[in-house]
């Protein structure tokens, strides 16, 4: 763990506390907003057994959820201090178990698909406060433009944002303390909910039975994000900031549940219209419309994380081979602090498909919940492994792993139900981003597969001759081949067909580039091995799967080393500028494939590999990908060939 990394995770201070609070809890933080709405629902009859059975679902799900499975026993499994679901995957990776890249896949595609709901039904559920004066204003307009809002800022970093985020969602979870508390005290009763029976008495008597869990799941939606953000905060503060936020939370939830109950009989509807909201109605009308601009500025900030851990994913995801290459900005000096335009809009697009679609939050409770438990299912398998990979007893393994595969599959049966009423929305997002994992992932498989891989001893006699032969042009003085062989003493045919035939390319000195994604985030290592004396180097670069790709820069960073140690002489081999100490110019060659019409696919490959291509179409190209300067970049075409005939008979005649 390096430096950075592990003063993180082993220091605690009341700034990384606040931090953490800015940071992390936005999702889970703002979803008092919507949980108690949707479990009594605004036409059933407000009944004190409903209210004490969905307390004591909350508090348990808060429990055993939120606290045991993510604060305490997921954030265990941190990879060298970051934490999310590829980041677990990149731990278990070595247990060389195949199968595990599907609930990686399944599980990073359903938060991402999180991520496109999360942000509308935060801000329309906080907006909506505002028909509490004005009930037959239209909040689509306002709700789109705050999105607009915050979608536009993300260019900029969250650096000047992120300080104003950590004392504002102080405000909001002492708020919510001190609403719940105010509530509370006039109806101490509410405690009862403690005793689990009542979760258990609520599933049999709720008008929806069973399928209220849907609505109770929503509490701990933002557990997974938390999980992921990790790597901002370190360990210790989340652990230690949830305290106050469970507290204030828990607190909130109550409040609600005391008010409620002092309105038994009655229902939701007929105590604020058809937008009544426990939440606001909880609050005195002097202080309603402060509550309202606070809860919107919450649900901005739970956006911002959601958006922000939208861009770390997909990062991941394109170091791991999961999805194709996309420009990324670094629009500060933080470290994990990256903005990807074309994610940023793709979510902007699907937000505002969101809110269109549903038009209120309260529509969109019923799409939202059933990516995000998939998302925790996957999580838990890769954690049982994870668990097992550090040889911790099968005594805590098998029921910990059990109880959390019972609860969380209750949760998934239950939001099925909310599949024909708009889950089945953020599931087809969920399926279109698995799709475009999926085909990046086989595609990479299947071309690895047919990449011929040769022994560089067999060329070195050619090579070293290539090189003094003046009767062929000089093509560079130095010539840099980017290589996907793991081994240094071996080379793609390609990379020799195009040195030796493709027009002989004569060069002074042959470079060979790999880049190796450690399933460790952040590292940068190189090792130089010499093939050839004065002619023929390979630099292996060992990258970190959050460290940016800047060929350019780190490999000039290897060749300034290099002279500084007397290794190589980079100055022009031709004479004139010799004798004037020009350093020679330096020439990349990037091979880029296009599928052969000799080759005779499956079904199956056909449909990867002509997705692949089409997908590469749209990716970013593979010298921007490397952070080349174009200017010294060439980029040659070669067939990929798969299933090629072994004989293709021919008669000949006369």
């Amino acid at each position: 763990m390096s430096a950075h990394n592990h003063q993180l995770h082993s220091k605690l201070s009341v700034a990384g506390l606040l931090i953490t609070l800015g940071i992390i809890y936005g999702d889970i933080g703002t979803s008092p907003l919507y949980v108690m709405k949707a479990i009594i629902g605004l036409h059933h009859v407000i009944n004190e057994d409903i209210i004490l059975g969905g307390l004591s679902c909350i508090f348990w799900t808060l429990t055993l959820q939120t606290t045991l499975k993510y604060v305490i026993i997921t954030l265990s499994a941190d990879n060298h201090g970051e934490g999310g679901i590829f980041a677990l995957y990149a731990l278990v990776k070595r247990t060389k178990i195949q199968w595990l890249i599907v609930p990686a896949i399944v599980g990073g595609s359903a938060l991402l698909a999180d991520g496109i709901i999360t942000p509308p039904i935060s801000v329309a559920s906080a907006v909506e406060g505002i028909r509490t004066f004005y009930p037959s204003i239209n909040t689509v307009p306002i709700v789109i433009g705050i999105l607009f809002v915050l979608f536009t800022i993300q260019q900029f970093g969250t650096k000047l944002v992120g300080k104003f985020f950590a004392p504002m969602m102080l405000v909001w979870f002492s708020m919510l303390g001190i609403l719940g508390i105010i509530q509370i005290s006039s109806n101490l009763q509410v405690f009862h909910a403690l005793n689990p029976y009542y979760a258990y008495h609520l599933l049999k008597i709720h008008p929806d039975g069973f399928y209220v869990l849907g609505f109770v799941f929503l509490c701990t939606t933002g557990a997974e994000a938390l999980y992921s953000d990790m790597g901002h905060c370190g360990r210790k503060n989340i652990r230690i900031s949830w305290i106050f936020v469970k507290t204030t939370l828990v607190l909130n939830y109550f409040g609600q549940g005391a008010y409620l109950i002092k309105h038994e009989g009655e229902r939701l509807i007929d105590l604020g219209g058809k937008n009544a909201n426990p939440f606001y109605l909880m609050m005195d009308s002097w202080f309603q419309p402060i509550g309202i601009v606070i809860a919107t500025m919450a649900a901005v900030i739970a956006s911002q994380a959601l958006i922000s851990g939208s861009f770390t994913l997909i990062n991941e995801a394109m170091r791991l081979n999961f999805w194709p290459k996309v420009k990324i900005k670094y629009p500060t000096d933080l470290k994990g602090q990256l903005y990807i335009p074309s994610i940023n809009w793709l979510l902007f697009i699907g937000c505002v498909g969101i809110v269109l679609h549903f038009e209120e939050s309260g529509n969109m409770e019923a799409a939202y919940g059933l990516a995000i438990v998939l998302c925790m299912i996957m999580t838990t398998i890769l954690l049982n492994y994870y668990l097992i990979m550090k040889r911790v007893s099968m005594f805590f393994i098998v029921p910990i792993i059990a109880l959390y595969l019972a609860i969380e599959g209750s949760f998934l049966v239950a939001n099925l139900d909310k599949f024909p009423h708009g889950g089945y929305v953020t599931l087809m997002i969920a399926c279109i981003l698995i799709g475009i994992m999926t085909v990046w992932f086989l595609a990479k498989k299947i071309s690895k597969a047919y990449t011929k891989i040769v022994k560089i001893d067999s060329y070195k006699k050619v090579l070293a001759e290539l090189s003094v032969d003046l009767s062929i042009p000089k093509y560079a003085t130095h010539l840099i081949y980017m290589t996907n062989a793991t081994r240094s003493d071996e080379i793609e045919e390609k990379v020799m067909y195009s040195i030796l035939q493709k027009r002989p390319k004569r060069a002074d000195l042959y470079w060979f580039v790999h880049v190796n994604i450690l399933s460790e985030p952040y590292k940068r290592e190189y090792r130089v091995t010499e093939v050839i004396k004065d002619d023929l180097y390979r630099v292996d670069f060992n990258l970190g799967f959050r460290e940016p790709t800047k060929i350019n820069l780190m490999f000039k960073e290897v060749i300034r080393d290099m002279v500084q140690n007397g290794e190589v002489d980079v100055t022009s081999r031709y004479e004139s500028l010799n004798k004037n100490n020009i350093i020679g110019d330096f020439k990349f060659v990037l091979s880029e494939k296009f599928l052969s019409n000799d080759s005779d696919l499956t079904f199956f490959e056909k449909i990867i590999m002509n997705s692949y291509f089409l997908l590469k179409k749209l990716s970013l190209s593979e010298e921007k990908g490397f952070g080349l300067d174009s200017s010294s970049v060439k980029i040659e075409q070669f067939p990929m060939v798969l299933h090629a005939p072994e004989k293709f008979e021919m008669t000949r005649i006369h």
